[in-house]
């Protein structure tokens, strides 16, 4: 089957240089062409993206440049809405706009979704569409009613293409909620030490 993520990211420049550094081999055997795979997000995909709770995403503008912003909010807060769409609700930020801008006069975009703990990376290219804040019907599927930020507009990105990326070179890092899960059992542990501490200490304190 093509892999759909090499079928668009693999120019002929890009086969000729994995061609002179001895990756060329490996790679062909994505480009058989059948029907096209890794355009549908599948049970894995959905999943990931529904634990993460910021992405990477790149745009081009109008001169060629390329632009990358973070985006975050709460885990979850990026939906899947079907096997080839996902949105997000576009909260205010710095107002620069240059993401917005960039979409506006050309649709395609770049998604890093990192897991830094378990040293895992989803790329994703598609293609956005601004969503108003009238179009009830999808920006409802978006919102976040519990989350303290205002809303100016939904960004929903059909799928493209996607690909899973080696852990290589991926430092683990872990997020405040991670570190407080971890410790639990230290904690408890601690607890129990200083409870038998205690205890003892009270025996010496008072023998029989």
């Amino acid at each position: 089957m093509s892999h759909r993520y090499a079928d668009i990211a693999f120019t002929e420049t890009i086969k000729k240089l994995q061609e002179a550094h001895g990756s060329r081999k490996s790679y062909a055997r994505f480009e058989v062409i059948e029907e096209p795979v890794n355009q549908v997000l599948g049970p894995r995909e959905a999943g990931f993206i529904g634990e993460r709770d910021s992405f990477y995403m790149a745009s081009v503008s109008e001169t060629g440049w390329p632009y990358v912003q973070h985006r975050g909010g709460p885990p979850g807060f990026v939906r899947v809405l079907d096997e080839r769409t996902i949105g997000f609700a576009d909260f205010r930020g710095n107002r620069q706009y240059i993401s917005v801008g960039n979409m506006m006069t050309d649709d395609r975009v770049s998604l890093f979704f990192m897991d830094y703990a378990h040293r895992t990376r989803l790329k994703i290219l598609g293609r956005a569409r601004l969503v108003d804040l009238e179009e009830n019907t999808i920006l409802n599927r978006l919102e976040l009613p519990e989350y303290r930020a205002k809303v100016e507009r939904g960004i929903v990105i059909r799928i493209e293409a996607f690909d899973w990326n080696c852990p290589q070179h991926i430092t683990p890092r872990y997020s405040t909620a991670e570190v407080q899960e971890a410790i639990i059992p230290l904690k408890q542990r601690i607890a129990e030490l200083e409870a038998t501490l205690t205890a003892m200490s009270e025996t010496t304190a008072n023998p029989t």
